[in-house]
């Protein structure tokens, strides 16, 4: 059954652009499951499972949609043929699943997916891992990002990360006319699986960073590297060259943007921006954005093109690093234009979508 909450205003049933939203109660875990699958026009959706904690089942709803309309955008700009969906199962905040909730969880997600009759399939986000994958791939076979002993291709956090430096060093180039890492000011923002792939990557290559997270135990990792460790509220106040959101979106607010003393920003986080209008304002500032969409889509081509019949590590790393070229030409777009690179990335997807016989 599909409803659509009260503060998810001002969208109705009627015009949410949606293609299908599914909104259940797992009959085992009682979690509430949002499913949203915003595009199939260039093929199934795909996207992965978020398992994340919201004041209000309301919020978590509304975030599917957010994240499902991102994942068009991003399988289109990749160059994918997939349209784009995501989950999020929603935990009250201050509870913590239990190894039993977590594992119906799973199951009654498989048998949600399930339902769709193969309009979208799934994978590992934020908050789910390959072994979850594992478990839903019990209930459908529209799921991915198996472990390997499982006979899947696993996590898609290293190509994620391999994307996403792709993305890194063009924007660098761009913003300071080199694409040498070392003695370069980075500041990462958020220490889970891709943000340390990146840290560990940065700080091997001689960059002066700055890193942080929410968890005080990625301190250790800090250390480790050789960072600075700095509070996750003063992150985006260190002066520098990069500005790396690695973790939850909308962490480009009005105020943040205002007290950015940075270059550019170019990181892995979905829907970086709070605002639409964050991308003008980055803008007016002369501070350089490299879309997310764009730039953390490494993921998604490994999962689609290594699960696809004729998998090959080669020339889904060949995809992966043309991320960088993307960003370049996402770039040179803008200027010549006299747009900002989110209007210059979204004519990117979108000229994609209106062609969808080309793809």
């Amino acid at each position: 059954m599909s409803v659509l909450p009260a503060d998810l205003a001002p969208f109705t049933a009627a015009d949410l652009p949606h293609e299908t939203l599914q909104v259940v109660r797992g009959r085992r875990s009682g979690l509430t499951i949002s499913i949203a699958v915003h595009s199939t026009v260039l093929g199934q959706a795909l996207g992965g499972c978020r398992v994340w904690s919201y004041d209000s089942w309301g919020e978590a709803v509304a975030d599917s949609l957010r994240l499902a309309e991102g994942m068009t955008l991003k399988n289109a700009a990749a160059g994918l043929n997939r349209g784009g969906g995501k989950t999020v199962i929603y935990v009250p905040r201050g509870h913590v699943l239990s190894a039993t909730e977590r594992y119906e969880a799973m199951l009654d997600l498989g048998d949600a997916i399930e339902s769709l009759g193969g309009s979208y399939m799934t994978a590992e986000d934020v908050g789910t891992s390959a072994e979850d994958m594992a478990v839903v791939a019990t209930r459908t076979a529209h799921v991915c990002g198996l472990p390997s002993a499982a006979g899947g291709v696993g996590e898609p956090s290293a190509a994620t990360a391999a994307g996403v430096y792709a993305g890194l060093l063009s924007t660098l180039e761009r913003a300071t006319g080199t694409r040498t890492v070392a003695g370069s000011r980075v500041t990462v923002l958020g220490l889970g699986h891709v943000g340390s792939l990146l840290a560990m990557r940065l700080a091997s290559e001689g960059a002066r960073l700055t890193v942080t997270d929410v968890n005080p135990a990625k301190h250790a990792l800090a250390d480790a590297v050789g960072a600075r460790w700095v509070e996750p509220e003063e992150a985006h106040r260190v002066e520098g060259d990069l500005f790396v959101p690695a973790g939850v979106g909308g962490v480009l607010t009005s105020r943040v943007i205002d007290e950015l003393r940075v270059k550019a920003v170019v990181g892995p986080a979905n829907n970086q921006l709070a605002e639409r209008a964050g991308a003008e304002r980055l803008a007016a500032r002369g501070i350089l954005w490299a879309p997310d969409f764009v730039v953390n889509a490494g993921g998604v081509i490994f999962l689609d093109l290594m699960s696809g019949d004729r998998p090959s590590a080669e020339a889904t790393q060949e995809r992966v690093e043309r991320i960088g070229d993307t960003v370049t030409e996402i770039f040179a777009a803008a200027e010549t234009r006299g747009i900002t690179t989110l209007e210059a990335a979204e004519e990117l997807a979108m000229a994609r979508l209106r062609e969808p016989a080309n793809a």
